[in-house]
């Protein structure tokens, strides 16, 4: 798997878990909802800076918004 689509599928996992809307999460990070929704779906090319803004809000280490619990 990509790891666009890991960081997505993270991103998404660690908003649910915190029970927040994509547009709550946008506002925490400073960004835009229509791109945190992007990023969720691996469509966007994200950089280290917001991958680390969505990284904080979300209250995990970016080491986390990587893993594959696949393996791949």
């Amino acid at each position: 798997m990509r790891y666009r689509m890991v960081l997505g599928k993270n991103i998404h996992k660690y908003r649910m878990k915190k029970g927040l809307s994509q547009e709550k999460l946008a506002e925490y990070c400073g960004l835009h909802r229509t791109y945190i929704g992007a990023v969720e779906r691996g469509e966007r090319n994200i950089s280290i800076d917001n991958i680390e803004k969505i990284a904080n809000a979300l209250e995990v280490d970016v080491t986390q918004l990587f893993h594959n619990e696949r393996g791949h």
